[in-house]
């Protein structure tokens, strides 16, 4: 442990500095996805029609099965924005969201650089363990959410009519919040495992508690699914929910193991 001559106000001046460098990184990455509008709306809008990435997949394999079936049937989501600003604040939004997503690695560079002078060697290796582990983990859901959770919840029930009368058409607002709410959501779930790994280092749980609670565990994700889901529907519930166990049955691979006696 280092730094201990270090006075608080000290430690304010170098949070400060530490801050500041976040604040300008962050204004520089929000200018340049600001400024790649036509690259970034073209990501983000993918998910609504047939031609993306998961439905191509889809159709390659189901077409490869035997019996001919045809896939995934065409289809493409319309999009209208009923606001004055609204595109522009959207816009502005998203190049938040994506210098957030960019800049994260570096926010935590920057918080492990803060509180590394104050920790022993051996914290600020399992420091190091835990920060890139949670990055990595979140990245994972967001992809998990941007390339399965949500275009299998748009497609189902941007496409779903009661009567072939109504036409669904879908404003902007609410595809982009969707959009995002599911992306950070299913980051946020995906650290299940590093916090079974964290809890079972500090050993307030161990695989075998887990096990013995994996129904009630059950029941908690689904509650958790159905308050950090945008929508309310059933379909979208499951979706969500099935990652979260699986999840879970990582952390119980990954937990504590049981104190020996």
């Amino acid at each position: 442990m280092t730094d201990e001559k270090l006075t608080f106000w000290d430690h304010l001046d170098v949070l400060r500095a530490a801050i500041i460098r976040v604040a300008v990184v962050f204004v520089v990455f929000f200018g340049v996805a600001f400024a790649f509008k036509e690259q970034l709306f073209a990501i983000v809008m993918a998910p609504r029609s047939s031609s993306f990435v998961l439905y191509r997949m889809l159709n390659a394999l189901i077409q490869n099965l035997p019996g001919g079936a045809e896939g995934v049937a065409d289809f493409e989501i319309d999009i209208f924005n009923a606001q004055l600003a609204q595109q522009f604040m959207l816009h502005m939004r998203m190049a938040m969201y994506v210098a957030f997503l960019v800049l994260l690695p570096y926010i935590l560079v920057e918080l492990f650089r803060f509180v590394a002078p104050g920790l022993y060697q051996t914290e600020r290796r399992n420091t190091v363990k835990v920060m890139v582990s949670a990055y990595l983990m979140f990245m994972l859901g967001v992809a998990m959410s941007y390339f399965v959770v949500f275009p299998l919840t748009l497609r189902f029930l941007g496409t779903y009519q009661v009567t072939a009368d109504i036409a669904n058409v879908i404003t902007l607002d609410s595809y982009i919040g969707t959009f995002t709410m599911l992306n950070l959501m299913m980051g946020i779930v995906f650290e299940l495992p590093v916090l079974c790994w964290l809890l079972g280092k500090m050993g307030l749980v161990t695989s075998d508690m887990l096990r013995q609670f994996r129904r009630h565990a059950i029941v908690a994700l689904m509650i958790v699914a159905a308050v950090i889901t945008p929508t309310a529907d059933v379909f979208t519930l499951l979706i969500v929910t099935l990652p979260m166990y699986l999840l879970y049955e990582i952390g119980i691979l990954v937990g504590g193991k049981p104190k020996k006696t």
